[in-house]
């Protein structure tokens, strides 16, 4: 027997145990200044690709007097109360009407927090007699929630429609034994690779097998499709998502989130989810400034335009010069690299010391030893200079780290 807290010390994690060396640089940095590409980290300003700020919506003029105004009005605690019980209001219920609207579903709620959301409502929607299908390569949120799942479930390989397929199958012949149900669960976009789930040919197996599809569509609202409606509409099949989550973390850029669905589906949601139940209310004060990002999502389409913009000639002028950047189609662009941990600090180092410039860095134990991904989100207020500027600088460290000088050391020396 020990101690749980000596248990603790002793396993701090796989990215805990290097807390002490990359503490307040590499994790748990702190960017200050207004949100915009240009912020300051440790002192100096820096070229920042590592905001959740797609449509750019975080300092718009209007959004900033929205939130003010709205903060003036009812303060932060405003309702005191789960919504069940006495924090609902009209605002609320008139942003879900306009989330569920622009989602082109019948009705949907709102949700807190995104993370909390997927794993509660796969918990909420599925018992020990259904089965869930799910991509192996889904968001940590879905990951929790099918851990939380008492049936069984079955993963097939990213974006694998083969092998969906075959746990489909797998899947039918269980329920028909259990009397249960299917869930199917993938993402709109995936936020590490940037490519686009499968739903259309994923939608296309309903004509063989019964089953409902979820999809986390957290970096695909509000930046695919000709009206923002996510990566449903990107594909053409938005009719055949059963049930679709949107965050308000990436387009949105505020907190929380929203789950839409046919009527019953969210009526059962609503008295059934407990991450929601028993929490408090969004305050009244951050569903007013939602209000009016959604407004201007809708009235300026021009925003995910330039997002588009900055996005194709960031992912074209990598691409010419010679990055893998993977599958994606998204704005979400990752640069793949080979190289150590030790090769990827200093690299990242040099990086924001000397070029100034800040995007997230995902190494081992995230991925395979021996691979680097410079994972870069662009926004419709970055400029096609910073654009061209970034790729300069990331041909500089590509050849420092071919070359082999990043493995020599003496780079990152962190006070």
């Amino acid at each position: 027997m020990q101690d749980l807290f000596d248990k603790i010390k002793k396993n701090m994690g796989s990215i805990g145990q290097y807390s002490k060396e990359s503490h307040g640089y590499f994790t748990f940095p702190k960017l200050e200044g207004d949100i915009a590409p240009r912020m300051i980290f440790r002192g100096k300003e820096r070229l920042n690709w590592s905001l959740n700020n797609y449509l750019g919506l975080a300092n718009h003029p209007e959004v900033r007097k929205a939130d003010a105004e709205a903060g003036a009005k009812y303060g932060f605690a405003m309702p005191m109360g789960a919504r069940m019980m006495s924090g609902n209001s009209n605002l609320h219920e008139q942003l879900e009407k306009e989330l569920a609207a622009l989602s082109q579903k019948q009705d949907a709620i709102l949700v807190n927090f995104g993370y909390q959301a997927m794993a509660s409502a796969i918990d909420c929607l599925v018992d020990r007699h259904d089965v869930i299908v799910y991509d192996a390569e889904s968001h940590a949120c879905i990951l929790d929630g099918v851990r939380l799942h008492m049936g069984k479930r079955f993963v097939y390989p990213h974006n694998d429609i083969e092998s969906c397929e075959k746990q489909l199958q797998r899947a039918t012949k269980m329920v028909e034994e259990t009397g249960g149900s299917i869930l199917v669960i993938t993402e709109g976009v995936f936020g590490m690779s940037g490519d686009q789930g499968k739903l259309k040919e994923i939608i296309e197996l309903k004509k063989k097998y019964i089953f409902r599809l979820f999809v986390d569509d957290a970096h695909g609202v509000g930046t695919m499709g000709k009206t923002g409606a996510g990566t449903g509409e990107e594909q053409g099949c938005q009719d055949g998502i059963d049930i679709y989550f949107g965050t308000f973390a990436k387009s949105f850029a505020l907190i929380g989130g929203f789950i839409s669905a046919d009527e019953a589906v969210v009526t059962y949601l609503r008295y059934n989810m407990r991450s929601q139940i028993f929490a408090k209310a969004l305050p009244i004060a951050l569903v007013e400034g939602l209000l009016k990002r959604l407004e201007l999502i809708r009235k300026h389409p021009e925003f995910r335009l330039k997002l588009w913009e900055i996005t194709n000639a960031l992912q074209k002028g990598l691409k010419d010069a010679g990055f893998n950047i993977g599958k994606t189609n998204t704005p979400v662009t990752p640069v793949y690299l080979n190289g150590t941990v030790d090769e990827a600090t200093n690299m990242t180092f040099e990086l924001r010391e000397k070029y100034n410039i800040f995007c997230s860095i995902v190494v081992y134990p995230v991925i395979p030893k021996g691979q680097i991904i410079l994972r870069l989100i662009p926004t419709a207020i970055h400029t096609l200079e910073d654009v061209k500027y970034t790729i300069e600088a990331f041909s500089a460290i590509k050849d420092k780290l071919t070359s082999g000088e990043y493995a020599k050391g003496g780079f990152a020396k962190v006070q």
